[in-house]
This record gives structure tokens, C-alpha cells and sequence, in this order.
């Protein structure tokens, strides 16, 4: 009798473990109060909130060479953090350029102030609707963040994307905005064929194809639209100085720039990560020359791009 007891037990705490990985968890309040970043994670069941334990701290006052658009990102959390109109936002532009660390720096920033990020990966974007509903009633404001976003044609979770931006009879709740970075302005590919429905009217005006119309479209559902752009070789090299500087690392100027410049040459780019990598590299082989052991979180504890 003991034995099927246990048998018994077990199965029924199979049971519970399985319900669980299949009905969503609510948001626990207490733990948005504790935790400033989040990833919606679907990969078992419904999806739910995990949080990040430590996410990346990055200050905006670091990235350099794209001031007047980091000011116009700050501006518009500004205005969402306090209640006011706020826009979606995409961040398109090269490799590297810190889209990705501005998104960062904006917890930094306005965490204290009550925001939170959740990361959603393209593939999860089909539960849109379940991830705005998880957060609609909430008295505290929400990014949406998907990374490095970019959609093939009829690619899935576009078509929810597009509702959520704007398109859907059920409103986007005003405690949510979506941000977005993608190394493409428009997030789908224009193709060459695409411009076979263009043509010219009557009166000699170019009228697009349905094709590159339903392309621009979810591009144009963003109301701010921010470009990230290579830094040309001065502010590059301000960038390296600052890592550099940050990282305690003794090289003189004249050789750290020469060799910051050979680097960026062997990469074929010239960018914010670059200088970054260049500086993680400089101070490792710095150390390694001197025998001596890791010092600490130096060259990482520059905020990255």
C-alpha cells in the first residue's frame, strides 16, 4: 500500500510539473518592483516573464558620435515615462553603431523611474497578443524590445508586429511602446521584382507596386525612425581613448591610436564594437606581457556599443 502511495504521489507530481510548463504564470507585481529586465520565453507551453538577474548596465553618456540621436530616443522615453504621447521606435543602421546599447541605456537611465524592458525574440513575436495582454493593467511603463529584427516576405510574426504598431481593432494599452534595431530601414528585403507593379499615372507621378507598399508599411508603423551610422576615424578614436582610459590601460596615445587604426583595418569596419574589442585585446595582451593575472573587470567594464 506504502509503495502504490509513492506511486501515486509521483504521478501526481508529474501532473503538476507538466500543467505548469503549459499555464502561463501570472506577472508577479513584486517581482516587476525587483527586477528591471525581462525575456518573454515560449519555448515550453505558453509563454511567460523570466527575468534577467543582471542586465547589461550601459550609460548613453558613453556612446559617442551619435549624440543628436541618442537625444531624440531620450526625449521621446521622456515623454512615455511620464504619461505623456510617445511614439514606437526603430533603430535601424551598421553593425556595431550601439543600437542595441542605447536600448540598454534607456533602463539605465529611467529604470528608477519605474520602466521595464522585455525582450522578445522574432520568433516569439506570434505571442504579441499575449504578451501585451500580460502587461495591459499595469500602473508601470513597458519597451518591448526586439533585437536585431529583420523579416523575410510572409515571414511569420510580421502580421502581428504590425498590429501591435498600429492596424488592430484591440488598442495598444498606453503602458507599452515597442522598440525595435535592425541593420534594414524597412526590416524586409526590396527585391528588383518588386518594382514590376510600379508604374507612372497620368499626370507622370510614380505610384509603388504592392509589393514594396506592403514593405514600407510595417516600417512606417514606427513613429520614430533613428539611424545609426559609422563613425568617421576621430570619433573612433575618441571612443577607443575613452575605453582605453576607462580600462586603465598605460599605452601612449600616438601608438594607441596607430594600433586602433590597424585593428579596425584587419576588421574591415570601423565602429563602437570595434573600439571596443580593440581595447578588450590591448589590455589582455598588456597583462599577459607583464605575467601578470586578470585585473578585475576592466576593459569589460566599458559600457559596449
Amino acid at each position: 500500500m506504502t509503495d502504490l502511495r509513492r506511486r501515486l504521489e509521483r504521478v501526481l507530481d508529474l501532473a503538476e510539473q507538466w500543467l505548469e510548463a503549459r499555464i502561463p504564470s501570472p506577472v508577479d507585481a513584486e517581482q516587476l518592483d525587483r527586477t528591471h529586465a525581462f525575456r518573454w520565453d515560449a519555448r515550453r507551453g505558453p509563454g511567460r516573464l523570466v527575468p534577467i538577474a543582471v542586465p547589461e548596465a550601459v550609460e548613453l553618456d558613453d556612446l559617442l558620435g551619435v549624440e543628436p540621436v541618442i537625444e531624440e530616443l531620450v526625449r521621446n522615453t521622456e515623454q512615455f515615462v511620464r504619461g505623456l504621447p510617445a511614439n514606437h521606435v526603430l533603430l535601424y543602421g551598421e553593425r556595431g553603431t550601439g543600437k542595441s546599447s542605447a536600448v540598454k541605456g534607456l533602463i539605465t537611465r529611467f529604470a528608477s523611474r519605474g520602466l521595464r524592458l522585455v525582450e522578445v525574440r522574432k520568433g516569439d513575436l506570434l505571442d504579441l497578443p499575449d504578451i501585451i495582454a500580460a502587461l495591459r493593467g499595469f500602473d508601470r511603463p513597458f519597451l518591448l524590445y526586439c533585437d536585431d529584427l529583420a523579416f523575410d516576405a510572409g515571414e511569420r510574426g510580421m502580421r502581428e508586429l504590425k498590429a501591435a504598431l498600429e492596424g488592430s481593432v484591440e488598442a495598444t494599452p498606453d503602458n507599452l511602446r515597442i522598440i525595435a534595431t535592425s541593420n534594414r530601414r524597412h526590416l524586409v528585403p526590396k527585391l528588383v521584382s518588386d518594382n514590376r507593379d510600379g508604374g507612372l499615372d497620368d499626370r507622370g507621378e510614380l505610384h509603388v507596386g504592392e509589393a514594396i507598399e506592403d514593405k514600407l508599411s510595417l516600417a512606417d508603423r514606427f513613429g520614430l525612425v533613428l539611424g545609426f551610422f559609422r563613425p568617421d576615424q576621430a570619433t573612433y578614436l575618441e571612443i577607443v581613448e575613452q575605453y582605453a582610459a576607462r580600462a586603465g590601460l598605460a599605452t601612449p596615445p600616438e601608438r594607441l591610436r596607430a594600433e586602433a587604426l590597424r585593428f579596425a583595418t584587419r576588421r574591415g569596419n570601423r565602429s563602437g564594437r570595434i573600439a571596443r574589442q580593440f581595447v578588450d585585446d590591448a589590455v589582455g595582451r598588456a597583462a599577459l606581457e607583464a605575467g601578470g593575472e586578470a585585473r578585475g573587470d576592466a576593459a569589460s567594464s566599458s559600457r559596449r556599443p
